[in-house]
């Protein structure tokens, strides 16, 4: 037993250069290595997705099932051990889809498969008849003659392209967000989009879209991409396309949601804190299992990994299932408002966020102080045996996370391989099946190590620019 000791001894004096600069040592980096394989020996986030997905479902912010996905939360951070759970208020308009309808009237006759885009103004009290006219991308739409669209229907066509980290999303969604807008400027009554997403299955994506307030408000909707070919066949025929578009949707009164948060509390540091999180809500057509019921389950998960060990982390780990998020960041932007007013956007050591799905994380980057990069690296390594690079260069934060950075807050990406994201993403095809329970295993484990390390470490990651307006 003592040559057993002076052995451990002689090793720790040994590695102690080599921890100098991450505020570690090596029994903190024995401590992460068992969340890392308890995590892969199977964790809990399978269960909790599950329970999400099956005992509220779609979760469309504002509607009755927003509540009790704000009960769900609050209840299972506290089943799962959280030392401190509490909610923030996040208030919002509220956007409703009643039904929506599509079909072919000329040359053609044949039923399309569309969904209304969130935030989107119907059609009115009866069905809106028009010819369509189509634009390979928002630029061309841009470039469309003044007062050339009068009376039509605009539809855009570009295909998003498949890529792992999902940088094909970047150049589509502008015509999502963007396209009744400009076709509104050109004289259109309604815009269509092929969906942003790379699937070639029957299913439409929906996703937000926005208004500006010296144009005029027409119903915006995505196609399916079959039903996107389906018109450009048609209408390479060289005759007249004219559809019929039928919208029930509507914007009503503000409505208060809340960020759901849960602690564990640091043991020396208390105030500062690492954040993990995901968003609570989801669009309605799916039951929001990917996007993002996973990104919750993941985190909760870890979270609770951590609040399971002998001894708490020197800072506090904050698990947040944001608010919102898909109509807006509200939540993430309630909260980054909320620590500013307080003063305490300088507590955040490192924000992570997991919202790209349920693949296996791949990468780890980060935006931190060139002097906190040795513990960046530090945690790379004890990532490194689940197949996880460090990369000094590229990333960025979680869209709910991007508030508080925009603010000075340092931040972490645990990048998830999305090769298949797009094809779900929005539909009504979100749903539990779509999710491999050994790679929300991976990505437990990856996140619990992550925050465990950042919040052990007395390192100070540093502030980054505040961006202004």
């Amino acid at each position: 037993m003592r040559l057993t000791r002076t052995l451990l001894a002689l090793s720790l004096l040994a590695t102690a250069p080599a921890f100098a600069a991450t505020g570690l040592d090596a029994g903190d980096i024995a401590a992460a290595e068992g969340l890392r394989e308890r995590a892969m020996r199977g964790s809990e986030a399978w269960n909790v997705v599950e329970s999400l997905t099956t005992e509220v479902g779609p979760r469309l912010a504002g509607t009755p099932a927003d509540a009790l996905a704000v009960e769900w939360a609050e209840a299972k951070l506290k089943a799962m051990g959280f030392d401190r759970v509490y909610r923030e208020p996040v208030t919002f308009p509220v956007w409703l889809r009643h039904h929506e309808r599509a079909e072919v009237l000329a040359p053609y006759p044949q039923p399309l498969v569309v969904t209304a885009l969130g935030g989107s103004v119907g059609t009115g009290d009866t069905p809106l008849d028009a010819e369509v006219v189509a634009f390979a991308s928002l630029d061309a739409l841009k470039a469309a003659p003044e007062g050339s669209l009068e009376g039509k229907i605009a539809l855009i066509t570009y295909r998003m392209v498949r890529f792992k980290d999902g940088r094909g999303y970047g150049p589509a969604v502008g015509a999502r967000s963007n396209g009744a807008v400009e076709a509104a400027r050109k004289g259109a009554v309604a815009v269509l989009i092929r969906s942003v997403g790379t699937s070639s299955d029957r299913f439409a994506h929906t996703g937000t879209m926005r208004y500006v307030a010296d144009v005029p408000r027409i119903p915006a909707a995505a196609l399916s991409n079959p039903d996107a070919d389906l018109l450009e066949h048609m209408l390479a025929r060289g005759k007249p396309v004219r559809l019929r578009l039928d919208i029930a949707a509507e914007t009503v009164a503000d409505y208060t949601s809340h960020n759901v948060i849960g602690e564990i509390r640091g043991r020396d540091l208390p105030d500062e804190v690492v954040t993990i999180g995901g968003h609570l809500d989801s669009w309605d057509l799916g039951t929001g299992a990917i996007d993002d019921g996973a990104g919750i389950a993941i985190t909760f998960a870890a979270g609770a990994l951590i609040g399971q060990l002998e001894q708490a982390p020197r800072r506090t780990v904050r698990v947040i299932a944001y608010a919102n998020e898909e109509q807006g960041l509200y939540g993430g932007k309630a909260y980054a408002e909320a620590r500013a007013a307080a003063g305490e956007v300088g507590d955040h050591q490192l924000g992570a966020e997991s919202d790209f799905g349920a693949g296996r994380v791949y990468a780890l980057r980060a935006g931190v102080d060139p002097a906190a990069w040795p513990v960046i690296e530090k945690i790379g390594e004890v990532l490194a045996p689940l197949g996880v690079a460090t990369e000094r260069t590229g990333g960025s934060p979680g869209p709910d996370v991007g508030p508080i950075v925009a603010k000075g807050a340092p931040w972490a990406q645990l990048a998830q391989d999305g090769i298949d994201y797009f094809d779900y993403h929005h539909t009504a095809n979100d749903t539990l099946d779509k999710i491999d329970p050994r790679a929300l295993d991976q990505q437990v484990a990856a996140y619990a190590v992550l925050a465990y390390l950042a919040a052990e470490t007395d390192v100070d990651f540093g502030s980054l620019p505040v961006k202004t307006e």
